[in-house]
């Protein structure tokens, strides 16, 4: 349940800009614009407003702050324009945002950095681990090292081991010469002695009937299976010697953390037997072996074991924690609290200035301590809010709900579904008509009114052979390319207002063909469809938005012109 003071907050937001966002309804205030016209002259304007960012107002006449476009009057009974945008821009007074507390960040290219908490084991070093066994039969005659733990050197005698057969071998080596002591010293290697004990057996004593057992690495006996006067047979178990000086931590790393997981990677280790000091080690090995129960696999770290008072401070077997320092190439990063994700969606709010936030959808990567990357949806340098982002979120969808339709209807002959396929004819005879289309529009967009009768004249006389093209066609290209041929007919203008007047139906034909030629025709997909949202002054009689097609990618707006070239958004087919 949300504190008082969260409460009285929320509602610091929320009733303003509601109450804002109520009068955008129908039949709340909204007078005809013949009547308005009549009484502005009797009445004071209750703000200046800018057409181009709704969100910047005046009590004063004057100019955008961002544009530089002078200011509109709004009077008692107008809308104003539409500075919530659906949603999408949500505009804050002053007041609002410092009771709100809004902070921002900057969306930065950086690298990105986070800490993995992981549990694992202190093991042996694999590779230096030795078990000896007996190569042949025999009898331990005396051991050297008789307890576990005990520290042992590479070559220093183990045990004294006697074997009837291997003294038999021994005494043939002292008597031979050329190949057959070759022979029986390659014999004594598969009894167990080493080269350099068989150098030595000529001067070894002819009365000695025991050969010693050497430690074939340094380290600790970990293991010890026989006593004096044990006889053990071939392959019996004896010793078994690991070398301490180095040791792996073992973890295990899960699906979601292996794109970070790389080798080399510093890890600092923690174990309870050792409270409060850090043993640091990198990234060997990563297991290519993927555990399908458990979705990880093993990571090996390899640190150094040194000896304090006579012992190896990192035992065998130790659990242990680690923190594994990753960090990723630089990418575009923004402080996680930017990010609401309460539905199937991540959105921020952008600073666009002048108090108005607008609303971005972000495509994310992956997760830092304190940043999150974001593959889609921000630019660097982009203002995102940290603070207070929740109840401006909380705004926009009360915005929402009290926003107009997003978009006007296509004309009623426009079809909703992917039309049969033209051929290559009809496609050429649409490029050439929709070529003539744009640069009616183009017309328009420079506010040439000699160029707009010149090309609506061209358009005119290229209809009919559009109309040829189609014959025969199915019926639902007949029905659209009706509604083409009915607002072809572009009479000759006298002003820019009665050419915008007349282009306006043509226009929504021509839209709803390349609606249909997007869905139908993956030749046209480069096709523009744009909107304009604030078209009602443009001409006479002009709804409140407007659409029309463009060839050329960037926006210029047929409605205004100069005065607002650049004012539109891209429809999706």
């Amino acid at each position: 349940m949300k504190s008082l003071p969260a409460i009285f907050l929320s509602l610091a937001v929320a009733i303003p800009v509601t109450w804002w966002a109520a009068r955008r309804l129908p039949g709340r205030g909204a007078n005809s614009d013949s009547s308005a016209q009549a009484t502005h002259s009797q009445r004071a304007p209750l703000y200046y407003q800018s057409a181009m960012h709704p969100w910047i107002k005046s009590e004063k006449p004057g100019r955008c702050t961002i544009c530089g476009m002078e200011l509109t009057p709004v009077y008692e009974g107008d809308a104003g324009f539409d500075a919530a945008g659906g949603g999408d821009v949500v505009p804050l007074t002053q007041t609002m945002i410092q009771v709100v507390k809004v902070q921002t960040a900057e969306a930065q290219t950086r690298p990105l950095k986070k800490t993995l908490t992981v549990a694992g084991m202190v093991d042996d070093n694999a590779t230096r681990h030795r078990v000896l066994s007996a190569y042949i039969p025999g009898r331990v005659q005396k051991l050297y090292v008789n307890f576990l733990g005990a520290e042992v050197k590479e070559g220093q005698p183990l045990a004294e081991f006697y074997s009837p057969t291997l003294l038999q071998s021994e005494r043939e080596y002292r008597t031979l010469t050329g190949d057959l002591r070759s022979a029986t010293a390659l014999r004594l290697l598969q009894m167990g002695l080493t080269a350099a004990q068989i150098e030595t057996l000529p001067q070894k004593s002819g009365d000695a009937l025991t050969s010693q057992i050497l430690s074939p690495i340094g380290g600790t006996v970990v293991g010890q299976s026989v006593y004096e006067g044990q006889y053990v047979q071939e392959g019996e178990k004896m010793f078994e010697i690991a070398d301490f000086s180095t040791m792996w931590f073992q973890f295990r790393a899960y699906e979601q953390d292996l794109p970070w997981i790389k080798l080399g990677l510093k890890v600092d280790i923690t174990t309870p037997s050792h409270p409060g000091k850090t043993f640091t080690g990198n990234i060997t090995f990563i297991d290519p072996n993927f555990d399908e129960a458990t979705r990880s696999t093993k990571v090996r770290v390899e640190l150094e074991n040194p000896v304090v008072e006579g012992r190896r401070l990192l035992l065998h077997r130790l659990y242990a924690d680690g923190l594994v320092h990753l960090e990723a190439p630089e990418v575009i990063t923004v402080p996680r609290t930017a990010v609401i994700e309460t539905g199937p969606e991540a959105v921020a709010y952008v600073d666009q200035g002048g108090g108005a936030y607008s609303r971005r959808v972000l495509k994310l990567g992956r997760r830092g301590d304190a940043l999150i990357e974001v593959a889609s949806g921000l630019s660097a340098g982009d203002k995102v809010v940290v603070n207070g982002n929740l109840l401006i979120d909380g705004q926009a969808e009360m915005n929402r709900s009290f926003a107009e339709p997003a978009s006007t209807p296509l004309p009623t002959n426009a079809p909703t579904t992917t039309l049969p396929a033209i051929t290559d004819g009809q496609r050429q005879a649409v490029k050439e008509f929709l070529a003539l289309a744009d640069s009616v529009t183009a017309a328009l967009a420079a506010d040439n009114l000699d160029e707009f009768n010149t090309q609506a004249a061209k358009l005119h006389a290229a209809l009919p052979k559009l109309m040829d093209g189609f014959v025969g066609a199915d019926a639902a290209w007949h029905s659209l390319l009706q509604g083409i041929e009915k607002s072809s007919h572009l009479e000759k203008a006298g002003d820019l207002k009665a050419a915008r007047k007349s282009f306006y139906p043509f226009s929504n034909a021509a839209v709803a063909l390349a609606q249909t030629l997007r869905r139908s025709d993956k030749e046209f997909t480069s096709l523009k469809v744009f909107r304009c949202p604030m078209t009602k002054d443009a001409f006479p009689g002009a709804p409140s938005r407007a659409e029309w097609v463009q060839l050329q990618p960037s926006v210029r707006n047929p409605y205004f012109g100069a005065e607002m070239l650049d004012c539109g958004a891209e429809v999706k087919p």
